[in-house]
């Protein structure tokens, strides 16, 4: 179904079910996804290179943002600690450990392998340190991980180039889907059709970003000429009631998440948030954590957040997860596996006295 089960609201014990809870998330990225530890460790590595603190009680203060453009520039500030194959191959793992935590089964998980590439790492070194990564992720810790390649949309028309190629010419086992991220003022969607008509007809997913420092007009274009199956974000979609219905219609399933838009002043206040009435107006909506250390936050939260805005109970939240599961590119079996862990976890489920 499309739009999330309403409940009776959050009360007590929902931080214990959503903690419990089996889930999946699709809108996350790479490096964004770096534990405070990590980026730290990174920056002590780096000393005199980076103006990212080696402190991690410091990257809060440095992960406040004024606005979308300021937490680009900070987003690649962290970006630029990423610098060799053994660093690519730490970060991944940890990101999965985290997951790992939060009883993430699958994520598809958003990477940016040209900034990586620009930086020096050798193409084939980064594929074989993100898929040695996934693989331990699997075995040792049970979080399956996918990749959607991204363009970084900042970087212009070279960099969709190269993230083409390094998709197709090196492409590794976990890729799944190409997708368009950075900031979405001033660089349109169209230029970069050539580019996802490729990857599409290799057998990829189309996951831009779209409608989120935007309005629904970029949502459009996703959809028009980069053939969106899913969009990242789509905050604005609801200004645009043809949009809702076209969105309704195709079923097309939105990356929410919550309190990155609240951080990157993209929505001012949490309670204005456009999530009730994307689920009000049925649009299919789940629920992801974007760049969670970043934005001091993560998918337990997001879901404890989302129930908030909602006022869903535990029934509600399960039917939010297993969204999340069915808007995945993971295959049916896998699918299946996972609804009847929610399932079983919701059946199984005593609210605290």
């Amino acid at each position: 179904m499309a739009a999330a089960v309403a409940g009776t609201g959050p009360g007590t014990g929902l931080e214990e079910f959503v903690a419990g809870l089996p889930k999946a998330e699709l809108h996350v990225h790479h490096v964004g996804s770096a534990s405070p530890a990590v980026v730290a460790g990174l920056a002590a590595r780096y000393q005199g290179l980076t103006s990212v603190p080696a402190d991690p009680a410091e990257l809060a203060a440095y992960f406040e943002f004024t606005d979308f453009a300021h937490f680009i520039k900070v987003y690649l500030s962290v970006v630029d600690l990423v610098r060799d194959a053994a660093d690519v191959r730490a970060l991944t793992y940890g990101i999965a450990v985290d997951m790992a935590r939060q009883n993430i089964r699958y994520a598809e998980l958003t990477v940016t392998p040209y900034s990586s590439v620009r930086r020096g790492i050798p193409g084939e070194a980064f594929m074989e340190a993100i898929e040695d990564a996934r693989k331990a992720a699997e075995a040792e810790l049970g979080v399956v991980l996918r990749w959607c390649f991204d363009i970084p949309g900042e970087a212009g028309l070279e960099s969709a180039e190269i993230t083409e190629r390094l998709a197709l010419d090196l492409r590794p086992e976990g890729l799944v889907s190409f997708g368009l991220g950075g900031p979405e003022v001033g660089v349109p969607r169209r230029q970069f059709q050539p580019y996802f008509d490729r990857a599409r007809a290799a057998g990829l997913h189309s996951v831009p970003h779209a409608g989120e420092a935007t309005g629904p007009e970029t949502v459009w274009d996703a959809l028009r000429f980069l053939g969106a199956e899913r969009i990242g974000h789509g905050t604005t979609s609801v200004q645009d009631p043809r949009l809702v219905d076209h969105l309704g219609e195709h079923l097309i399933p939105l990356e929410v998440c919550p309190t990155s838009n609240i951080a990157t002043r993209v929505v001012e206040r949490i309670e204005d948030h456009p999530l009730r009435r994307m689920v009000d107006a049925g649009l299919f909506v789940t629920i992801n954590s974007d760049d969670p250390p970043m934005f001091g936050t993560d998918l337990n939260h997001e879901y404890t957040v989302a129930a908030e805005l909602l006022g869903l109970d535990e029934a509600g939240i399960a039917e939010l997860a297993r969204q999340g599961v069915r808007a995945s590119f993971l295959d049916q079996g896998g699918q299946a596996r996972i609804i009847a862990e929610i399932d079983a976890h919701l059946a199984g489920w005593q609210r605290p006295a």
